[in-house]
């Protein structure tokens, strides 16, 4: 299974759309942020690229969001029975 694909990566981008739509922050805006064109922002939300980690986190920034609360957010990754197969 492509990692992109994987369910742990889509429940993380799915927290990252409900955070930016929490805060009523459309694509355009947060690209702004980011000094990215919106299409950008679209394709990692479309499952079309792959967010890093410092791209994580320079999104995080844009949205005022501290990361390891962010990260709690997501139920695969505190869960204590979370599986790590793919």
């Amino acid at each position: 299974m492509k990692s992109i694909h994987d369910p742990r990566y889509l429940a993380f981008i799915e927290q990252l759309i409900l955070e930016r739509w929490s805060l009523k922050i459309t694509q355009e805006q947060l690209s702004m942020v980011l000094g990215r064109p919106q299409s950008y922002v679209a394709k990692v939300e479309n499952l079309d690229r792959r967010i890093d980690v410092v791209e994580l986190r320079d999104w995080l920034m844009a949205l005022n969001i501290e990361p390891t609360e962010f990260m709690c957010r997501i139920p695969w990754w505190s869960s204590n029975s979370a599986s790590t197969e793919q």
